[in-house]
């Protein structure tokens, strides 16, 4: 009995992890092929991420996915290795946040996000992987192929 227990526990957490090291197709991607981040509990607010150079951008977006001119918005985010956390300086460039990548090829990113200085706060994540996708050539952190591949499947049943 406490074999077959042991079996299973071990098949139970290697379907999780096989799982998991799926998951990236969840990712849903923006009109400048970044990742979108719910800055809204209502979805009306999106930020899209991208990475040029070294440097995270993060424009936020309307509900119809239109760009939105940054105003008195603010953005905090902290990142990287678990105990011992970063706060890179996010800083205002044109139409976008921006802050410097962390140290590694992989770390969660916590933003914070507030309409203005009054309003309440909204968390979102992401892990941010660098490793390539195999099926699409994109780094993990903006790979979708997974959720395209199961849009093509439900549209081919139609």
């Amino acid at each position: 009995m406490k074999r077959m227990k042991t079996l299973l526990l071990r098949l139970i957490g290697a379907v999780a992890l096989g799982v998991s090291a799926l998951a990236h197709g969840d990712v849903e991607l923006g009109p400048n092929g970044g990742r979108i981040l719910e800055f809204s509990r209502n979805e009306t607010m999106h930020g899209e991420v991208t990475l040029v150079n070294g440097v995270f951008h993060v424009a936020l977006l309307d509900k119809d996915m239109k760009p939105v001119d940054l105003k008195d918005q603010i953005l905090v985010v902290t990142g990287g290795d678990r105990n011992h956390p970063e706060k890179p300086t996010v800083e205002k460039e044109g139409n976008h946040f921006v802050f410097p990548a962390l140290k590694g090829d992989e770390y969660l990113l916590a933003f914070q996000f507030k309409e203005g200085p009054g309003a309440p706060t909204v968390t979102a994540r992401m892990t941010y992987d660098a490793t390539i996708c195999s099926a699409c050539k994109k780094a993990e952190w903006i790979c979708g192929c997974a959720s395209e591949e199961a849009g093509k499947a439900a549209v081919k049943k139609k």
